[in-house]
């Protein structure tokens, strides 16, 4: 019993010690990782929060405030309006406005004549590439979601894009028929921004399409956070392209690190 006794107290005595001594890991943690929780926060929680409140989605309701403060026919005015929303509001990972002014630049200096995009999810980037392209360019545009994807049609319309195509269906589904439903001989460009599992192998279906020739740029967003590996791992090793990887930030975040690869398909030497 007083061996019993003696084991209790010094275990009540040691424990505090030992929770006073994790204070400094769980604070180092913390402020290392904080960008990262701020993240969670904003990505997930508040995202379940609203869903419940509203009875609408995220998307949704991005759509319903773009509506509100936005200018019709104005696609600055709708790119500004996405991106007050997801910086002060709830987040959504749309490109941004950072990455975007890379996809921008790109974009002008290629100035494609088709375009694919796979990934439109709620229409920010697809206003984004619609605007920046020479007159006469077709823009593809592919997302699975139909509710997003029936956003993304509102978003184009609001933005004044009414000749661009919107194809709702998986991209694997969608890009073996690129050629026959919709008449394509060659992609100029290609901007990825879907699912990131889906990087690798829809490229390689391009790659084994014939719609890639000579100096045809693929744009892939997110590549670092959340990440890529195989994607860039296999760009590395195939020794089809001129690469270079574009380091920035996570879209509407501080300190996340992130980048955009682009590649610059050389053709089977």
């Amino acid at each position: 019993t007083i061996i019993c006794l003696i084991t209790v107290t010094a275990t009540r005595m040691v424990s505090p010690a030992i929770a006073l001594a994790f204070v400094p890991l769980l604070l180092t943690v913390i402020i290392r990782y904080r960008f990262y929780f701020v993240l969670l926060y904003r990505a997930v929680l508040v995202r379940i929060w609203k869903d419940c409140v509203s009875g609408l989605s995220r998307e949704e309701r991005a759509y319903q405030y773009v509506l509100t403060h936005a200018t019709p026919g104005d696609p600055d005015s709708i790119l500004d309006t996405f991106d007050n929303w997801c910086s002060k509001v709830e987040f959504i990972s749309n490109i941004g406005p950072k990455k975007g002014k890379i996809l921008d630049r790109l974009l002008m200096e290629q100035s494609p004549l088709v375009v694919l995009e796979l990934g439109a999810h709620c229409g920010y980037s697809t206003v984004r590439i619609a605007r920046a392209l020479p007159l006469g360019a077709r823009l593809y545009s592919v997302e699975m979601d139909q509710r997003n994807a029936a956003i993304t049609e509102k978003i184009i319309r609001l933005a004044g894009f009414d000749d661009d195509t919107l194809i709702v269906n998986p991209s694997d589904e969608v890009i073996p028929r690129l050629q026959s439903d919709y008449g394509l001989e060659r992609l100029d460009f290609v901007f990825m921004d879907h699912w990131k599992k889906c990087y690798l192998p829809d490229l390689q279906m391009l790659e084994g399409s014939g719609l890639l020739g000579k100096g045809s740029v693929i744009v892939a967003d997110n590549v670092l956070f959340p990440g890529a590996p195989k994607f860039l791992r296999h760009i590395r090793k195939s020794g089809l392209y001129e690469w270079k990887i574009h380091r920035a930030t996570l879209e509407y975040s501080k300190g996340i690190r992130d980048g955009m690869a682009e590649l610059v398909y050389q053709g089977i030497k």
